[in-house]
């Protein structure tokens, strides 16, 4: 029996990595709300470590950043204007990095981000940030359909516990692996952090 391979893959489809200092590193939902609290990742740590290398790296090379942070209701999940609602401290945008503000899993639906993307002139983005599942998913989902080349940044991305609807639940790891595989398969290449230059 052979191999498995990706819809991409099957159509000759381009999987090289892109550089660092041409893309757009899109940083979703990198926020407090997922370090503590009911919604607290098992591998938020690891993957915020990887976010904040990945980031710094993409400040050297020249890469155009965008931080997407989720706003929920005030003294809700996400509350923008409470510790739990900030981007995490090593994550924190420069003056010249754009935050924007969503209210759905989609970082598209509803913000500017395609125009602020579209005014770089590049077709790469590289994603980072939580979850997996959520937001990172169905935001890679829309770049395709938006003519978007992207890369999923895999140690820079952690999602949690889910309840599998039979009264069991299923591992974040199990979720992420799922959830990288789905990407992988038609949406999204998929590299570890350090892999990105």
């Amino acid at each position: 029996m052979t191999a498995p391979k990706t819809l991409l893959e099957l159509a000759g489809a381009d999987l090289s990595l892109p550089r660092l200092g041409e893309s757009c590193l899109v940083l979703i939902d990198l926020q407090n709300e997922y370090r503590a609290g009911p919604l607290a990742l098992p591998d938020a740590e690891a993957a915020i470590a990887r976010a904040a290398q990945l980031l710094a790296r993409a400040r050297q090379s020249g890469a155009a950043i965008l931080h997407i942070a989720h706003k929920g209701r005030s003294g809700g999940l996400f509350d923008r204007e409470a510790e739990r609602g900030a981007i995490i401290a090593s994550l924190a945008p420069l003056a010249t990095e754009p935050v924007i503000e969503k209210a759905l899993p989609n970082a598209f639906a509803g913000t500017d981000l395609q125009a602020r993307l579209a005014a770089t002139g590049r077709k790469n983005i590289v994603i980072a940030g939580f979850m997996t599942h959520m937001c990172v998913s169905s935001s890679a989902r829309a770049a395709l359909d938006l003519g978007l080349r992207t890369t999923i940044a895999s140690d820079a991305c952690a999602t949690r516990d889910l309840p599998d609807g039979r009264g069991g639940t299923i591992a974040a790891r199990t979720v992420h692996d799922v959830a990288l595989a789905e990407l992988s398969d038609r949406f999204a290449i998929i590299a570890r952090s350090d892999a990105l230059i």
